[in-house]
C-alpha cells in the first residue's frame, strides 16, 4: 500500500468488501495502462464520494453516473470541441498531451491525469478544471497523493470548494442505482 494511501484509510476506513477490476479490459478501452496508486484506490475504495463533494470515478463503477471509461469518452469530446473556443492551459499546448478524467466534483469541476509524452503512468500529476470556465490548476502530484493531501488541508485548489474538505469526513462507496 503506497503512503498516501494509507493515509486515507487512516482518515476514512475503507469499506470491508474491497474491489476487483479487471484491468486489462479498462486499460484496453482507454488507450493506456492506469497508475499503481489509482489501482489500489479502487481497489480499497471503489468509485466513491468523498466529502459529500468529490467523486473519484471507477471503470465498471456500479453506478453508471461515474464511469472511468463513459467520462473518458465524454470529456475528450467535450474538451475537443472546447478547444475551438478557448486556449488551451500551457501544459496542454503540445498535441501528444492529453488527459483523463479520475475524478469530478457535485459542482461539475473535473479531475484530470495530466499525460505527457513518454511519461510512466505513475508519474502522472493532476489537472482540476473548473465547472463553467476556463480556469485549470496544475497539482504535482498523483491522485491518491491529491486527495490525501486535499483531505487533510495540506493542499488548497482556488476551484474546488471552500467547504472542501468538510471538518468531519464522509465517505460513501457508489452502488447500482
Amino acid at each position: 500500500m503506497n503512503a498516501p494511501l494509507e493515509q486515507l484509510t487512516q482518515l476514512i476506513p475503507p469499506p470491508s468488501e474491497p474491489r476487483d477490476k479487471d484491468w486489462d479490459n479498462a486499460e484496453r478501452a482507454l488507450g493506456v495502462q492506469l497508475p499503481t496508486d489509482y489501482k489500489e484506490l479502487i481497489h480499497t475504495y471503489g468509485g466513491s464520494n468523498w466529502d459529500d463533494y468529490l467523486y473519484v470515478l471507477e471503470p465498471g463503477c456500479p453506478n453508471d453516473n461515474y464511469d472511468l471509461i463513459e467520462w473518458e469518452d465524454q470529456q475528450t469530446e467535450a474538451l475537443d470541441g472546447l478547444w475551438e473556443f478557448e486556449k488551451k492551459p500551457s501544459e496542454l499546448e503540445d498535441e501528444r498531451t492529453r488527459v483523463i478524467p479520475w475524478a469530478t466534483t457535485d459542482n461539475g469541476e473535473c479531475l484530470y491525469w495530466l499525460i505527457r509524452p513518454g511519461q510512466q503512468p505513475d508519474d502522472w500529476t493532476v489537472m482540476v478544471n473548473e465547472a463553467r470556465g476556463d480556469r485549470w490548476e496544475h497539482f504535482p502530484h498523483t491522485c491518491t497523493q491529491f486527495l490525501a493531501s486535499a483531505l487533510t488541508g495540506n493542499l488548497r485548489s482556488t476551484i474546488l470548494s471552500s467547504r472542501f474538505p468538510l471538518p468531519v469526513h464522509e465517505f460513501r462507496q457508489l452502488h447500482a442505482m
